[in-house]
C-alpha cells in the first residue's frame, strides 16, 4: 500500500486531476509489486515506492515539499523494518533529494535512530546522498501555497483547502514480501507555514510510522502533533496485538481513538501479518493505492 496524504480534496474531483494522481500511484504500486515478485525485502520495495513518490511534484515530500514560515523546506522520514525492529529517521533536513534514502542509511548505519538538523546532513555528505539547491525544490505554486496560509495566519496540511488549490500530500508505504516480512516508511515536508525547526510526527518511531512482523505495519499521514500524542502508529499494532484485531478493525479503531482523545484530523494505510490491507481516515480525503495478495491495483483518493 502506498498514500499520499490526507485532508480536504473535494478539488481533486476534476476528471483530470483524479486520472493524474491515479496513474501516478497505479505506476508506483506496479513497480513495488515488481520487486517483491522477484523477491525483494519489504524494507527495499517501501523505501523505492517512497523514493518514487518524492520525485512526483503531485506530493508534500521531496522534490513536491511545501515551504515552511521562512520560505524554506525542510523534510522529515524514517522507516522501520517488522523483523527485528530496526529503524532510521531524518529531521528537519534541507537540500536532500531522497530524505527516505538517508533515513535508509541510519538504519543500516545502527547506531541512531533518529538524526536531525545540521548533524543529518554531516551524515548525508559522509554518505554522499544526493543534494540540489533550494531551485530544485521551492515552486511558484508552493509560494503561492504559503502566501494564502500566511494571509489566512495559520499552518495547514498540505490538502486542507483555503482556497481550492491545496490538494498534495505526505507519502508513505507499507509492504509484506514473499518471506511474511513487514516494512513501513513515511516522508514529509510538514505543514505549511510550520514554524523553524518543527518536527511532526513522520521520524517519530510509533507516531508517524511503525513495523513489526507480529502485528502490522503503519504508515500515518495528518496533524503530527496529534499523531504524536497519541503515538498513534504504536497504538494501531497494539490493537492488533493485545485486541487480536486485522488490519481493517485495528486501522479504524486506531482513528476512532486519535478523534475522542484529541479530535484528530489525518489518515493511516496498514498491512498485517495476513496480508490484509486497510485504511482510516477522520478527513473527508486520503489518497491511498493497494495491491493485496497480489490481486489488483486499487487507487482511491476519498
Amino acid at each position: 500500500m502506498i498514500h499520499g496524504g490526507a485532508g480536504a480534496l473535494e478539488d481533486l474531483k476534476h476528471e483530470a486531476s483524479e486520472a493524474t494522481f491515479q496513474q501516478s500511484i497505479t505506476a508506483i504500486l506496479e513497480q513495488g509489486r515488481s520487486r517483491l515478485e522477484q523477491g525483494d525485502s519489504a524494507l527495499d520495495v517501501v523505501e523505492h515506492c517512497v523514493m518514487l513518490l518524492e520525485d512526483d511534484r503531485l506530493y508534500n515530500a521531496g522534490q513536491g515539499s511545501v515551504l515552511n514560515a521562512e520560505g524554506k523546506v525542510e523534510m522529515d522520514a524514517a522507516l522501520m523494518n517488522g523483523s527485528d525492529l530496526r529503524a532510521g529517521a531524518v529531521a528537519c533536513v534541507k537540500h536532500i533529494k531522497n530524505p527516505i534514502a538517508l533515513a535508509r542509511r541510519v538504519l543500516e548505519q545502527g547506531d541512531h535512530v533518529l538524526l536531525v538538523g545540521d548533524g543529518a546532513l554531516e551524515f548525508a555528505k559522509f554518505c554522499e546522498v544526493t543534494t540540489y539547491p533550494d531551485e530544485y525544490f521551492i515552486t511558484e505554486a508552493r509560494i503561492l501555497q504559503l502566501a494564502e496560509a500566511q494571509a489566512a495566519g495559520r499552518m495547514t496540511l498540505d490538502h486542507e483547502r483555503i482556497k481550492p488549490s491545496q490538494k498534495l500530500g505526505t507519502v508513505g508505504a507499507v509492504a509484506r514480501d514473499l518471506q511474511g516480512n513487514l516494512a513501513a516508511a513515511t516522508s514529509t515536508g510538514g505543514l505549511v507555514n510550520k514554524r523553524w525547526g518543527r518536527v511532526g510526527d513522520t521520524p517519530i518511531v510509533g507516531a508517524g510510522v511503525f513495523a513489526d512482523n507480529e502485528t502490522c505495519a503503519v504508515s500515518a499521514t495528518g496533524y503530527g502533533e496529534q499523531f504524536l500524542r497519541t503515538v498513534l502508529a504504536k497504538t494501531i499494532s497494539d490493537f492488533v496485538q493485545f485486541k487480536g484485531l486485522d488490519a481493517v478493525a485495528a486501522s479504524q479503531a486506531g482513528i476512532d481513538y486519535l478523534v475522542r482523545k484529541v479530535n484528530g484530523d489525518g489518515g493511516v494505510i496498514v498491512i498485517d501479518g495476513a496480508g490484509n490491507c486497510a485504511a482510516a481516515q477522520s478527513t473527508s480525503g486520503l489518497i491511498r493505492g493497494w495491491i493485496e495478495r497480489g490481486g489488483e491495483a486499487h487507487c482511491k483518493l476519498g
